[in-house]
């Protein structure tokens, strides 16, 4: 956990930016040349979300729900507990940060999904994760 953004974070502009009941999510992607296999229809990609607690109460990430879409338009859902083996508790101002992957069988894709949190009081909401692209550097779909 983070009480500022990383320096590493600040230099790039995030792909994906979305904000819900003071929630405030922001994503940046790459592609990884060395993990990918065109030839055998295999692109490897890194996404580095920040999630920064910009509202008045305290909130639990519990699950996740990503929805990942290449370029055929073939759709892969993706749920789980906590995001990289965390359930991250963010007070008020707080903010948390990690990096994942994501394969495709294509060059290009994308991302959105949603964060499941939960305040101190018991209360659900979900959070959104706006569209990312996933996208191998001068690919064009």
């Amino acid at each position: 956990m983070v009480d500022r953004p990383t320096s590493g974070y600040t230099s790039a502009m995030p792909t994906s930016d979305a904000v819900t009941r003071g929630v405030r999510v922001q994503v940046r992607s790459e592609f990884i040349p060395r993990l990918s296999r065109p030839d055998q229809a295999h692109w490897m990609f890194a996404y580095t979300v920040r999630i920064r607690n910009e509202g008045q109460e305290t909130v639990q990430l519990i699950s996740r729900h990503w929805i990942i879409t290449d370029s055929s338009g073939q759709e892969r859902h993706v749920e789980g507990a906590g995001v990289v083996g965390a359930q991250p508790t963010l007070r008020p101002g707080q903010a948390f940060e990690y990096t994942s992957g994501c394969p495709l069988p294509t060059e290009v894709g994308t991302m959105h999904g949603t964060y499941q949190m939960v305040t101190a009081d018991g209360e659900q909401f979900d959070v959104e994760v706006a569209p990312f692209s996933l996208a191998r550097e001068f690919a064009f779909n």
